[in-house]
C-alpha cells in the first residue's frame, strides 16, 4: 500500500479545517475528465463530514497528454496567492472543455484578478516551481494518474465514489479512534 511521502504543510491548498481527524490529498490535473468527475463527489463527501474532514489539492499535470494543464495549474497557483485558489480551482473545472490561455485570463478577470498580471505570471513561469513540487512529491508516493487521493496518508486504490470515499474515510476515523 502506498503511502504520501510528502507531508501536508500550510504551503499547500486546503478546503477545511487543518485539524480535521481526516485529510484527503488529492493529486490531480486541470485537464483530467476523471479530475473533473471527482469534484462533485468531493464536494458531496466535503459536506456529509463537515469540520472533520480537510481536502487538499495537489498539481499532478500530465501536459504529454493534457498540454493545457500546465497552464491551468500555473493559474490556479496565481488566484491562490490572492486568496481565491478554490475559486479558481471550481472555475477551470467547470470549464474544462475550452480550457485555453484566453479562457484563463478570462476567468482570473472574473475573479476580479488583473488578467495581465497573470499574463506576466504565466509568460514567466513563476508558478512553475511550486507545480513541479508537487508532481515530484506525487512521484515519490507512487502517483502515476490522475486522480489519486490519499486518506490519511494512505492511499485509496479503490474507485473514487461517494460510497468507497467514505467507507476509506470511516476506516480513518477508526484508525484515528484506536
Amino acid at each position: 500500500m502506498a503511502k504520501l511521502r510528502v507531508p501536508v504543510t500550510s504551503l499547500d491548498h486546503m478546503l477545511g479545517d487543518d485539524k480535521a481527524i481526516v485529510t484527503i490529498v488529492e493529486y490531480g490535473d486541470y485537464e483530467c475528465p476523471h479530475c473533473a468527475a471527482a469534484q462533485p463527489i468531493l464536494a458531496q463527501i466535503l459536506v456529509h463530514f463537515g469540520s472533520q474532514l480537510c481536502l487538499v489539492y495537489r498539481h499532478f499535470p500530465m501536459v504529454e497528454v493534457h498540454p493545457h494543464a500546465g497552464a491551468a495549474a500555473e493559474a490556479a497557483e496565481f488566484a491562490g496567492t490572492h486568496g481565491v485558489f478554490w475559486q479558481m480551482h471550481q472555475a477551470i473545472f467547470a470549464n474544462q472543455h475550452r480550457l485555453s490561455i484566453p479562457l484563463l485570463i478570462s476567468l482570473a478577470a472574473s475573479l476580479k484578478l488583473s488578467p495581465i498580471e497573470l499574463r506576466d505570471a504565466l509568460a514567466s513561469d513563476r508558478f512553475a516551481a511550486k507545480i513541479r513540487g508537487d508532481f515530484i512529491g506525487g512521484v515519490r508516493s507512487g502517483v502515476n494518474g490522475t486522480p489519486t487521493f490519499f486518506v490519511n496518508g494512505i492511499r485509496h486504490d479503490s474507485p473514487y465514489g461517494v460510497a468507497t470515499l467514505s467507507s476509506a474515510i470511516d476506516q480513518a476515523f477508526l484508525a484515528a479512534a484506536a
